[in-house]
């Protein structure tokens, strides 16, 4: 059996510094030396593996995963896209986990003290398996805005949080999404320390009118894309291209 190749490293010209004082717990946060460069061992460029029966029925509808009385409150909303490698390669049967605020933009979460209310038939997370094809999809509400305590007037965007496993350790990603057109987006001290203007329009999920099922749920399209393998050398062959 051979052996998975590498990944490529990070590219940093798109990920946001570790430093960003605009950002202010990134101060704290950051690390004080220089990073060092690793050689991806097998604990790295493999990882756990997930299947239909880790997900329960309703994991992927945040609407009806969660309820006790009736529907959550806000605006109902599909999500859908595919997760796909650096490659342009989709990455079939992954985990993504999604968690978010309420439409009111508060959190479930005991630490969470903003004045919108709890909505009681609203947990905020769930997660779904992409497909062979790296499809992926999930309903939920549309998050709302909340205000944090960075600067004076700090707003986070709607946005609803991805982790996604991918075929290794090495390929997991945590990241968010952003909203077509939400004003607060260019004005969020988080978004804004990511250095490349393309990099931020890839974390905006577009309106995607023809999955939009009429008089029920608007749809956003999100693709995901991951870190890709490097070619490797198989029987005199380059693979991975």
């Amino acid at each position: 059996m051979k052996t998975p190749a590498e990944y490529y490293q990070r590219d940093r010209d798109r990920h946001p510094p570790a430093y960003a004082p605009s950002y202010k717990t990134s101060v704290a946060r950051s690390p004080r030396n220089a990073l060092i460069s690793l050689q991806q061992s097998t604990s790295e460029i493999t990882g756990p593996v997930f299947g239909h029966n880790d997900l329960g029925a309703l994991d992927h509808d945040l609407i009806k995963n969660y309820a006790q009385t009736g529907d959550p409150v806000g605006e109902r909303i599909i999500v859908h896209g595919r997760v796909l490698d650096e490659n342009a390669r989709p990455v079939p049967n992954t985990l993504v986990e999604v968690w978010q605020a309420n439409a009111g933009g508060r959190y479930r979460h005991k630490k969470d003290t903003y004045l919108a209310p709890i909505d009681p038939n609203f947990g905020g997370c769930g997660r779904t398996m992409t497909d062979e094809n790296g499809y992926y999809f999930f309903r939920t509400v549309k998050p709302g805005a909340y205000p944090w305590r960075n600067m004076v007037n700090n707003w986070r965007p709607a946005h609803i949080h991805l982790s996604v496993f991918g075929a290794s350790f090495c390929q997991r990603l945590v990241t968010q999404l952003y909203f077509e057109g939400d004003p607060l987006i260019p004005l969020c001290p988080i978004v804004q320390t990511i250095p490349d203007a393309d990099a931020i329009d890839a974390l905006t999920a577009k309106l995607d009118l023809n999955a939009t099922i009429p008089l029920d749920t608007i749809a956003y399209k999100f693709d995901i894309v991951l870190r890709g393998r490097r070619s490797t050398l198989f029987e005199n062959r380059l693979e991975g291209n």
